[in-house]
């Protein structure tokens, strides 16, 4: 067969589920300041009904086909070929929807993304969140001087039409990985921090400047989020960053982190992990090295939970889960054998079931409480490999 009509008959067919929850979602991006101290987030959130809305597309330039090439395959020339094979896929969600006012104010997570990944990649869960009620943001990585752990990514300089572009770094030979991975684990988790105070500005009524000029304007967002209800969740690298913002940012509440990346934290962080985390992990994934760090953190606080859900491998928690074809195994690995709507769905209820617990939320999440103690099918407590052979 010739290659390159194998992307042909799978252009545009990512089927990236809709949240279940019963609010619809709206999207935005926000790009605050001019430098790369700034933030670069996409913002899910429930939205009102609207006719004829438009869903962003779910690579938004085809410069991430670019780092994404790079960054998987070690080869930039396959972009074209990724671009014609995920280029046109959409996410299932009102492009700057209007957003659905509530009196009480949503609850507030800040989403830390994977190394080599980007604002988008986990569009799934993030939407699926916001269906249920919350306001989502989901950040992409690029702080200096140290971060170069998105696959791409840019900001705009006070230049008018001008971009610069970051590009993914790996380990510069010569140096221990530890060190320089835990200096961008630092500064990443600083960001989640930044993010927050972000969100802080807006609701205290200041303006904030969108320099991407969406149509949503960030005020509506003032009496509509709830600060004190307030979590950090990531995914590998972004797992282990939200444990480290529980440590930097005391209204941090609790943390979820998906298949948590444990290697980058320093010792000495672990007694002052003050909050507790949900450790959701994939069955192929974690080291028991891995698993022992995150049991430190559970024999200190009763409240952090270990699960792992069987079937799975460290991308069913991403969106690339849903993707289609023997291309697309071939060039983002090996997949589970749970079926992807499944791995959501234990997913975002052990997380929701979590949430309402440790953020006092007054839902009935606790219908999946069970979850939180690995009681369910496809879920196990703690890690296989860590429970005794019978």
């Amino acid at each position: 067969a010739d290659p390159l009509s194998l992307p042909r008959s799978m252009g545009g067919m990512l089927a990236l589920p809709q949240g279940k929850g019963p609010h619809q979602v709206g999207c935005t991006d926000v790009m605050v300041g001019h430098t790369r101290q700034g933030l670069f987030l996409r913002l899910f959130y429930p939205c009102l009904p609207r006719a004829g809305a438009t869903e962003p597309l779910w690579i938004p330039r085809p410069e991430y086909c670019d780092g994404l090439a790079d960054f998987t395959l070690r080869r930039r020339w396959c972009s074209a070929l990724l671009s014609i094979a995920i280029g046109t896929c959409r996410v299932p969600v009102s492009w700057n929807g209007p957003f659905k006012p509530h009196s009480g104010g949503y609850p507030l997570i800040i989403f830390s993304h994977g190394l080599g990944a980007f604002r988008t990649l986990y569009s799934s869960v993030c939407t699926e969140l916001a269906s249920w009620g919350f306001v989502v943001a989901a950040l992409e990585h690029r702080r200096v001087p140290w971060d170069h752990s998105a696959a791409t990514t840019y900001f705009c300089t006070a230049e008018a039409g001008r971009e610069e572009w970051i590009l993914f770094q790996r380990v510069p030979e010569g140096q221990k990985e530890f060190y320089f991975r835990n200096k961008q684990v630092h500064q990443r988790a600083e960001e989640c921090v930044q993010a927050l105070r972000l969100f802080k500005d807006i609701t205290s009524g200041k303006s904030v400047l969108n320099i991407l000029h969406q149509d949503l304007d960030l005020s509506v967002l003032k009496g509509n989020i709830d600060l004190t209800k307030v979590a950090v969740m990531g995914h590998s690298f972004g797992g282990v960053t939200a444990v480290l913002a529980l440590v930097k940012e005391p209204s941090f509440r609790c943390a979820v982190a998906l298949d948590a990346w444990m290697f980058p934290l320093e010792n000495v962080l672990y007694p002052e992990v003050p909050k507790p985390v949900l450790f959701i992990n994939t069955e192929k994934f974690q080291t028991p090295e891995s698993v022992a760090k995150m049991k430190r953190l559970s024999s200190r606080n009763s409240q952090t939970k270990i699960i792992t859900i069987l079937g799975t491998v460290h991308e069913s928690q991403t969106d690339f889960a849903f993707l289609p074809g023997k291309l697309i195994s071939r060039v983002f690995g090996r997949r589970g054998t749970l079926d992807p709507n499944k791995g959501l769905a234990i997913t975002s209820q052990a997380a929701l079931a979590f949430l309402q617990r440790h953020l006092n939320l007054a839902e009935q999440f606790d219908q999946w409480d069970d979850l939180l103690e690995g009681v369910g099918d496809s879920v196990v407590p703690e890690a296989p490999f860590c429970r005794p052979n019978l």
